[in-house]
């Protein structure tokens, strides 16, 4: 089948490679422009650009899909179908229309569940047990088309959104394998999507980082995990912010919200619920990240001291 790919971050490049690997006749691969990155401020160019470069495939880097002059690329390029794998912009209705068999995405969610920019980091962050990925065929609205195929893992319960991003990332290629199959074969079977039970996935903020002690321990490591790694959870100690990487359960805690209740080889913090959490990597400003024992080796922190 004549496909044209459109991503661009890590999580795509698995479903480029698969689609390569499957045979399927890759015209062109659509990323967002380069962007600078480092100290030097030099172009980066995005995983997915890598990906189709390697491969010898072409790659096009329009500003915006919608200008008329990429929509004519499109059309030269004549696709049977177009999949679409986190490429970052609204795709316009005559994208979407252009080819026979349309648009299809891979969406890191079990659907309707977490639509939107960040559907991997909010299933850790409101402590789902299992999420997934569901291939779509893609309309107007944001991931609301129909559903195609979808697989299911379990959240383990240490597990942060970056481990389970890279392991739906496998996943999301290996369900777009047999959603081409399928359609090749003429066995897929849409189903729309039940709108009443959809919730919402936005884009993650620093907003959000900042840790509130009186909530409860599984919530707290929750947000630990799901904010890892960008844009991380934070506390305050001693007027300073202090980053929270990796934490696990501690059970129960008889001190204040906040409380440290062990500061010798481990540090664990009382929450809101009377359970604790155990703070296992933490970074302070203008340091590396460290393990929470080498991190009280040169930072002693006082049984009975407020986390904040």
């Amino acid at each position: 089948m004549r496909v044209v790919f459109m991503g661009t971050p890590d999580f795509s490049v698995g479903t480029l490679r698969e689609l390569a690997k499957a045979g399927h006749e890759i015209a062109g691969v659509i990323s967002q422009p380069d962007k600078p990155k480092g100290r030097g401020k030099n172009l980066q160019p995005t995983p997915v650009k890598e990906a189709a470069m390697e491969l010898g495939l072409p790659v096009y880097q329009p500003q915006k899909v919608r200008d008329p002059e990429f929509i004519q690329v499109m059309k030269e390029l004549n696709p049977d179908v177009i999949v679409v794998v986190a490429f970052g912009q609204i795709i316009p209705k005559e994208i979407l229309h252009m080819p026979k068999y349309g648009c299809i995405n891979v969406h890191a969610s079990l659907l309707p569940a977490y639509r939107g920019a960040a559907p991997i980091q909010w299933a850790v962050i409101t402590g789902e047990k299992c999420t997934g990925v569901t291939s779509m065929q893609m309309d107007a609205g944001i991931d609301t088309g129909d559903m195609l195929l979808s697989k299911s893992v379990d959240i383990g319960e240490n597990e942060t959104a970056e481990e389970l991003h890279d392991r739906l990332s496998v996943l999301g290629a290996e369900v777009m394998r047999e959603t081409i199959s399928a359609l090749q074969a003429g066995e897929l079977h849409p189903v729309k999507q039940d709108d009443k039970q959809s919730t919402h996935a936005p884009i993650l903020t620093k907003e959000l980082s900042k840790i509130d002690w009186n909530d409860t321990a599984q919530h707290i490591h929750d947000k630990i995990r799901g904010l890892y790694s960008w844009p991380g959870a934070t506390c305050e100690f001693k007027g300073k912010v202090i980053k929270i990487h990796s934490s696990r359960l501690a059970g129960e805690c008889s001190g204040k919200p906040g409380e440290v209740s062990e500061s010798d080889k481990r540090l664990v913090v009382c929450c809101g619920d009377g359970n604790a959490v155990e703070i296992l990597v933490l970074q302070a400003p203008g340091k590396r990240a460290m393990p929470a024992g080498d991190f009280l080796r040169g930072n002693p922190i006082e049984k009975g001291a407020f986390f904040e």
